[in-house]
Formats: C-alpha cells, sequence, structure tokens
C-alpha cells in the first residue's frame, strides 16, 4: 500500500532547481507572431521575468542578430535584469552557440524553463537539443509565440513528445511560491499577480482592499 508524505514532487519546480532562457523576444520575431496577441505575450514575458528575478532564479537572456535584423529585446526584460550581459547568437538555435552554452554550464542546473520566439524555430531547437543532452525541459507555451497556430501548436506537440513538460506563466509564477505561508516572496508574488495575472490579478486587489482578504493567514 502506498503512503502519502507531506512533501511536494520532484517534477515541481523550485527556484533554486533550474535555469530560466528567455529567447529572442525582440521586435522582428514580434512583428509576424500571430497566435497571441503581442500585448499579452508582453504582460506574459513580464510576469515570468519580473518572478524568476525575484524568486532569484538564474536567467540566460538571449538574442538573435540583435543590431543586423531582429531588433532590440522587448522592453519589459532588461530593466529587470538591469547590466546582465544578453548573448547575441547568429544561429537559430541557441543551443548551437558556445557562449550560451558556456552560460548554462555555469549555472550548472540539469533543468531549463524556455520561452521565447518563435515556437517552432528558436524555442524547438534548444528543447530538444537540452532532452538530447539529459537536461530536463519545460516550456512556458504562453510566453512563445509563432507566425501561425499550426506552428505553434505542433512545434508545442512536437516538444511534449521529446519529453519536455509545458505550463502558463501563471503557473510558473505560482509554483516557484507554492505556499503562501512562504512570507518572504508573498508580496513579491501577489504583486506580480495583481500587475499581469489578468482577472486573478484582479481579483487579488479586490479581496484585500474589499475585506482584506489575505492567502495563508498573511
Amino acid at each position: 500500500m502506498t503512503t502519502a508524505t507531506a512533501v511536494p514532487g520532484a517534477s515541481l519546480l523550485s527556484p533554486a532547481d533550474h535555469a530560466l532562457v528567455l529567447i529572442d523576444f525582440q521586435s522582428q520575431m514580434a512583428f509576424a507572431t500571430r497566435t497571441i496577441d503581442v500585448a499579452a505575450l508582453r504582460n506574459n514575458v513580464a510576469l515570468i521575468a519580473k518572478g524568476a528575478a525575484g524568486f532569484k532564479v538564474p536567467v540566460v537572456l538571449t538574442t538573435v542578430a540583435e543590431k543586423s535584423f531582429s531588433g532590440p529585446m522587448f522592453p519589459e526584460i532588461a530593466p529587470v535584469f538591469p547590466g546582465q550581459k544578453v548573448f547575441d547568437r547568429t544561429s537559430m538555435n541557441c543551443w548551437e552557440d558556445q557562449a550560451v552554452i558556456d552560460e548554462i554550464n555555469r549555472i550548472g542546473t540539469q533543468r531549463v524553463v524556455i520561452a521565447g520566439l518563435w515556437t517552432s524555430v528558436c524555442i524547438v531547437g534548444p528543447a530538444l537539443s537540452a532532452i538530447d543532452q539529459g537536461f530536463e525541459v519545460y516550456v512556458i507555451t504562453d510566453a512563445c509565440g509563432d507566425v501561425s497556430d499550426e506552428a505553434h501548436e505542433r512545434a508545442v506537440t512536437r516538444m511534449v513528445q521529446a519529453g519536455a513538460v509545458p505550463l502558463t506563466s501563471v503557473q510558473y509564477l505560482l509554483e516557484l511560491q507554492r505556499d503562501w505561508g512562504r512570507s518572504a516572496t508573498y508580496d513579491l508574488t501577489t504583486g506580480i499577480a495583481r500587475e499581469h495575472a489578468g482577472g486573478y490579478g484582479l481579483g487579488i486587489q479586490y479581496a484585500k482592499s474589499m475585506f482584506g482578504a489575505q492567502e495563508g493567514g498573511h
């Protein structure tokens, strides 16, 4: 008979067990994105960037052909990581860029969480490459986008079939928190949610403003 214990599953993410890799959130890539409204995409990217920074998750920032073609990184990202190096590449697959790989190895985690543009090219490439090398890969699918629904969905299916784990931006934030009793990051998490988590965020604002509600007794 199996006995339950009050401990989290090993597949759940925690701040110290992964690196977040943000890939090619750039103007030129966004212009052709059709699977998600660009305003919604920018909001989701801001949510995961602020969450990762607040929880001190190691983050890798990478662009492709920034000066010659694709343009600057989304303005929601750089201010969250002031002074952090951005790895600009020529390769569509960032896992083929030695400087990016050196940074992944410096961080030293076997679990990576990926988001970026486009799903079928710049996300599939590193996801499949990392899985092939023995890494655990998670993909934040609503912080990715592509030129068509078909391209995005086939890419997600392909990655899942290879072993990647899909999740959403709000799911990522709440998985990092996971317990409202963790008071050190309670205000961080609810603050990010109020600003970026749509109706859920409005609900937090309403509950706190109208009757002082607090999750977990805070």
